[in-house]
């Protein structure tokens, strides 16, 4: 691990946006949605009362930074979680049912023909703008992934030895998809579920800045973006933060997803 840089990196950007996340429940420096008209277009201060200055209506940057970590990690993690379990299911079902196989494996091929963040868009549009309609949106972009993941991951262990003795020993297909498929698969699930949580936290800001997703008044670093845009030019700081913020989560994820992928796939392969 230690000369693992990109793990190292991608733990200390994802412990920074953990550590905001945890003190936005604990203290933030004014509420992040009160408007202050008096004092807005503050620039940015280390000696000011609003270190990151205040945006067109007044509102702490801060503040909104910190609330905005709450919807972006709570869309950005559950919706994956929420798409790698359906995934998991629906590849397992497809590989070890083959009456299914078809049905569900061309489903899947469909859903991965659209660009992701089209086909979350198109979700939104059909549920509702927020975070329960970004969650389910973008976890249904997730399913394919991780669906067509372990469907290939079970084809490729069936022909192993100690597969073919379970089945021999009469042990059930829940029984072997617990004990012996569900190990093998894991060193690949957590890296491509750490790699996919960028992914989400993309596609929800994404969704945001276009106003597909998470609403005003409350806080997401794609709205924020999207709030700065007219007054860019004169104050570019409004979009600094929320940018930077954005870049050290996707960022922090993939480097996360690099290392262990070397940890726990490449560097086992080359062990074998």
């Amino acid at each position: 691990m230690r000369k693992n840089i990109s793990l190292i990196l991608g733990i200390i950007l994802v412990l920074i946006i953990i550590a905001v996340w945890v003190l936005s429940f604990v203290y933030m420096p004014y509420p992040p949605n009160e408007m202050n008209i008096p004092d807005k277009f503050l620039k940015p201060s280390i000696d000011s009362e609003h270190i990151l200055g205040t945006d067109n209506f007044g509102r702490d940057i801060l503040s909104r930074i910190m609330y905005g970590s709450r919807n972006v990690l709570l869309v950005g993690i559950g919706s994956v979680t929420l798409g790698t379990l359906l995934g998991i299911f629906l590849g397992a079902v497809a590989a070890m049912k083959r009456f299914a196989n078809t049905i569900i494996m061309r489903i899947m091929d469909g859903l991965m023909a659209f660009p992701g963040i089209l086909l979350a868009m198109m979700l939104v549009a059909v549920l509702e703008r927020g975070i329960q309609g970004s969650i389910i949106a973008i976890s249904i972009f997730m399913v394919p992934v991780f669906s067509r993941l372990v469907y290939s991951m079970i084809l490729d262990t069936e022909a192993l030895l100690y597969i073919k003795a379970a089945k021999s020993y009469g042990s059930s297909r829940k029984q072997i998809f617990l004990r012996h498929y569900i190990p093998a698969m894991l060193p690949r699930l957590i890296t491509q579920f750490t790699s996919a949580i960028g992914s989400a936290v993309m596609i929800e800001t994404s969704l945001s800045f276009l106003g597909l997703g998470i609403q005003p008044p409350y806080a997401s670093w794609g709205l924020m973006l999207s709030e700065s845009r007219q007054f860019f030019l004169s104050y570019p700081y409004l979009a600094v933060a929320p940018g930077i913020a954005i870049i050290i989560t996707v960022l922090g994820f993939n480097l996360i997803g690099d290392g262990l992928n070397d940890i726990l796939i490449n560097r086992g392969n080359s062990n074998e």
